[in-house]
């Protein structure tokens, strides 16, 4: 996109998403010696109009069809396809989703958003009841308070940090950044437990049913993986998105456009660091503990591997692979060795990477293109040869 095209965009808000107008600017004039409700009840019925078209044209029956088996999934799975694959999937789903949009609209591949969500589950667990003396046992909503305001300001200060870099200086920045948090993790015994870390951390008890039970869980999991999906979907259309994206492309022109490169990189840190903040406590609800073994380096990968699965440039597209992840890591002992998980997750790693680089969503929007394509010149064939059959008969 050329610099006067960025220019036009930011100045007419062609980045904001395309809200309808409300009924305060729709309604029309009322005459001077008419009735206020007629006019009222025309801009209600106006906004009304405006609000459905704007859903028909981005709401697909695909969309509502993946939301209504998402709904009704735990009603028809057992308990450990409930709790074991479909809460852990989208726990981790959200954890990744942080790593895609920051990568994948950002152009800043982090490696220390499991670490921001492991300083999350880490403070929870000291902030609340567990079944270590450390813990304060302070009442379980001020915990998750204080625990994803203090994830959200380790994920800033991680970006401040790494911001300064691109390319393979950023991943190792953050690399280090993970490595070093395990092991301070490791080693602190006063105030992290050392290598036990926090067992039988306690999850909340709300109107007498425990949120770790695999329904509750299921359907809480379920709002904030919907909720940090379409929050980034939103953000994404709105100037500061748009501008980030274009930041992501040519940094130096949207610097010489007056935008604040570093400002808007530091930002989306921020709003990755609190989506990742909320997962690391869904996952430490999920665990019901939180030790080093948590943020190993091991998971710190993971997430990556999660997010490529999926695809990088679509906010779907962690879930995606957390599902796939999920069902290989519960079901890949029944083919291989439990020690060679990692070789079979490898191997499906480097085969997305090779035959699709945007992951399983790019892969079936190509096989979908492809197939439209081809439907297209089959179509096209079609009516040619019926014009030449017809040509000659005409006078």
């Amino acid at each position: 996109m050329s610099a006067s095209q960025w220019r036009k965009a930011m100045n007419s808000g062609a980045g904001r998403t395309a809200w309808p107008r409300t009924a305060a600017s729709t309604a029309p004039r009322m005459p001077a010696h008419g009735s206020a409700r007629p006019a009222a009840a025309a801009g209600r019925a106006t906004d009304r109009a405006r609000w459905l078209r704007w859903l028909a044209a981005r709401v697909r029956v695909r969309h509502v069809v993946v939301l209504a088996a998402a709904l009704i999934y735990p009603l028809v799975a057992t308990p450990f396809f409930t709790f074991q694959v479909g809460a852990q999937a989208l726990t981790l789903g959200l954890i990744a989703l942080s790593l895609t949009f920051l990568a994948g609209y950002g152009g800043m591949v982090s490696l220390a958003q499991m670490t921001v969500a492991g300083i999350a589950g880490y403070m929870y667990a000291i902030f609340a009841t567990s079944g270590t003396d450390i813990s304060l046992k302070w009442p379980w909503w001020f915990a998750v308070l204080l625990a994803l305001v203090i994830a959200t300001v380790c994920g800033t200060l991680i970006g401040w940090f790494s911001v300064r870099t691109e390319g393979i200086y950023t991943i190792m920045i953050t690399l280090a950044i993970g490595v070093a948090f395990f092991y301070l993790v490791q080693q602190n015994y006063s105030l992290f437990n050392g290598f036990q870390g926090f067992q039988s951390v306690k999850s909340p008890v709300v109107f007498g049913r425990d949120v770790r039970d695999p329904v509750p869980f299921y359907y809480l999991a379920l709002f904030w993986a919907l909720a940090g999906y379409f929050g980034v979907q939103y953000l994404l259309r709105t100037p500061f998105g748009v501008a980030l994206q274009g930041i992501r492309d040519n940094p130096r022109r949207m610097a010489a456009l007056g935008f604040h490169v570093t400002a808007h990189r530091v930002a989306a840190y921020a709003v990755a660091g609190l989506i990742a903040a909320v997962g690391g406590v869904l996952f430490v609800w999920y665990n019901g503990l939180v030790s080093p073994g948590s943020v190993g380096t091991s998971w710190l990968i993971n997430i990556l591997v999660i997010a490529v699965l999926g695809g990088m440039r679509h906010p779907i597209g962690p879930f995606i692979g957390a599902v796939i992840f999920v069902l290989l890591q519960n079901f890949a002992v029944d083919l291989v060795d439990r020690e060679r998980f990692n070789l079979l997750i490898g191997g499906v790693f480097l085969i997305i990477v090779l035959f699709s680089p945007d992951g399983i969503l790019g892969w079936w929007a190509g096989g979908v293109a492809r197939l439209r394509a081809r439907s297209a010149q089959g179509r096209l064939g079609r009516r040619v040869g019926v014009e030449r059959t017809v040509s000659p008969t005409q006078p």
